[in-house]
């Protein structure tokens, strides 16, 4: 099997607050067209990395280069259309109260595209379907949807541009089991079907076991192991043998086995 080229890649990367070092001297690939688990303990700085790859947190020192552009030289225009190319899901969703769900949808849109309001209609009621939701969700207001259905929302949302890259922050973190397991099953989908990369920060077991292609663990401020579950429950890393060969992941480990 032909491996993959990298669309990110991460290298010596520093990331800190004040005093405190969160990331220290990181490197990390993300290959085209993978789903990249990103995992770790609380603190172990999963979303402060997704957030310092798309900009929103400074770095100390290190290279960040997604899509072939170096994000330290590239300059506005550059950076922008960069940002076109990625989509991102935050934690909770991070919805706009005061707007419908078909105008958060269509926000990207407005922001990025000269479209007229009949195709940014028929666009966004294109990725709602898309991801599981109704022209009538359209409609509604955040405050009305469920915890799995503002996922969605905001999932479609970050589908809105057709990125090549989507990023995920805990995305089933609040839903029940069920929801969770319908959420992953959507993302290897739609990853399947649209030929997108994910970067998905996640705590969850079940969607490293059932969604992602790879793995990436986070501890003491680097990637300390990196690979496949196999990878994983061979690893003699104590978070790592800890995480994957406790009582929760000897059991997915055998399911799995037994599938």
């Amino acid at each position: 099997m032909t491996k993959k080229n990298a669309v990110i890649k991460v290298r010596d990367l520093e990331v800190g607050f004040g005093d405190q070092t969160i990331l220290d001297h990181l490197n990390l690939d993300v290959r085209e067209a993978e789903i990249l688990g990103v995992v770790g303990g609380s603190g172990a700085g999963k979303s402060v990395l997704l957030r310092t790859i798309i900009g929103l947190v400074p770095k100390r020192r290190g290279s960040i280069e997604v899509l072939g552009v170096d994000l330290a030289k590239a300059n506005e225009a550059e950076r922008r259309a960069l940002e076109r190319r990625w989509g991102v899901l935050f934690q909770q969703g991070a919805l706009f109260s005061s707007l419908t769900v078909r105008q958060n949808v269509q926000f990207p849109m407005r922001e990025n595209l000269e479209i007229s309001q009949n195709l940014m209609d028929e666009m966004s009621i294109a990725k709602l379907e898309m991801v599981g939701l109704t022209p009538q969700d359209a409609n509604k207001f955040p405050s009305e949807l469920s915890g799995g259905m503002t996922k969605r929302a905001a999932l479609a949302r970050a589908l809105a541009l057709d990125p090549e890259i989507v990023f995920l922050d805990e995305p089933t973190s609040g839903l029940d089991p069920i929801s969770a397991g319908d959420f992953d099953e959507l993302i290897r989908t739609l990853q399947q079907t649209l030929e997108i990369t994910v970067f998905m920060v996640t705590h969850d077991l079940e969607s490293l076991y059932t969604a992602c292609d790879r793995i990436a663990v986070l501890a003491d401020g680097k990637v300390v192991a990196d690979g496949s579950i196999a990878n994983m429950l061979e690893s003699e890393h104590p978070w790592v043998k800890t995480y994957f060969q406790g009582k929760r992941g000897s059991m997915l480990a055998d399911r799995q086995m037994n599938a």
